[in-house]
C-alpha cells in the first residue's frame, strides 16, 4: 500500500472492482472506527492516479469479524455507513463499514460460519471448503510442511508483484507517464514496463 506500511489480512476485488478489506480481531481494540477510516483511505490511494475522476472510484467495504460484540447490543452484524444528519439520508460515498460479531452462532448462514471461525476441528464445522481448507493444514503431513516453510511470506511477495503489476498496467493505460517514470514509480525494471506496454498493445 501507499503511503505508512500496513498489511492487510485480506485484500479482495469482486467483478464489478469493488474492493473488500477484511480483517479478523481477537481485540474489539483493533476494529476501532479511525482504523476503517485509515484502512479505506489507503485502498483509495493505492487504486486511483493523478487525473482519475472521482465518479470512478470503486466501492470500499472495510469488514471487521470480531471475537466479541463490539457495540454490545446483541447483533450479529453491523452496517455502517455515513448520513446526512439533518435529513437522515444516506450519503452515498461507496465507503462502507461492516462489523460481523462472531460471538453471534446462531442457526443462520452467519451464525453458522462462526461457528466454524471457532472452531479446531474440521469433522465439527459447518462448510465443507472450510473443512477442507483446515483439514488439510492440520491432518495431512502436506498442509503441515507447508504451515513450516514458510508459505505465507510466499504468498504475500506473490501478492506484492501482482499489484506492482497491476499498478503498472493501470499507469501505462492512463497514457500520463513515461515509461521511465512508471519505472521509477513502480520499481519495475525498464524491460518489465516495456514487455507489459507490449502486452497491453497486443491484446488491443
Amino acid at each position: 500500500m501507499q503511503g505508512r506500511s500496513v498489511i492487510l489480512d485480506i485484500l479482495a476485488t469482486d467483478n464489478a472492482g469493488r474492493r473488500f478489506n477484511i480483517e479478523l480481531q481477537r481485540s474489539n481494540e483493533g476494529a476501532v472506527a479511525k482504523r476503517a477510516r485509515y484502512n479505506a483511505s489507503l485502498i483509495d490511494a493505492d487504486i486511483t492516479l493523478p487525473g482519475d475522476r472521482y465518479e470512478d472510484l470503486s466501492e470500499v467495504y472495510v469488514i471487521f469479524i470480531t471475537e466479541k460484540d463490539v457495540f454490545k447490543d446483541g447483533e450479529p452484524i453491523y452496517h455502517v455507513e455515513r448520513t446526512v444528519r439533518e435529513n437522515g439520508k444516506l450519503f452515498r460515498d461507496g465507503s462502507y463499514i461492516i462489523y460481523v460479531n462472531a460471538e453471534n452462532q446462531d442457526d443462520t448462514p452467519l451464525g453458522r460460519l462462526m461457528q466454524d471461525f471457532n472452531c479446531s476441528d474440521p469433522n465439527k464445522m459447518n462448510y465443507d471448503i472450510l473443512a477442507k481448507r483446515a483439514r488439510l493444514f492440520k491432518e495431512t503431513e502436506k498442509g503441515i510442511n507447508a504451515m513450516g516453510s514458510g508459505v505465507i511470506e510466499e504468498v504475500l511477495e506473490e501478492g506484492k508483484e501482482i499489484a506492482t503489476r497491476n499498478i503498472a498496467i493501470k499507469m501505462i493505460k492512463s497514457g500520463k507517464l513515461s515509461e521511465k517514470d512508471i519505472a521509477e514509480c513502480t520499481s519495475l525494471s525498464d524491460d518489465e514496463i516495456k514487455k507489459l506496454k507490449n502486452e497491453i498493445e497486443a491484446l488491443g
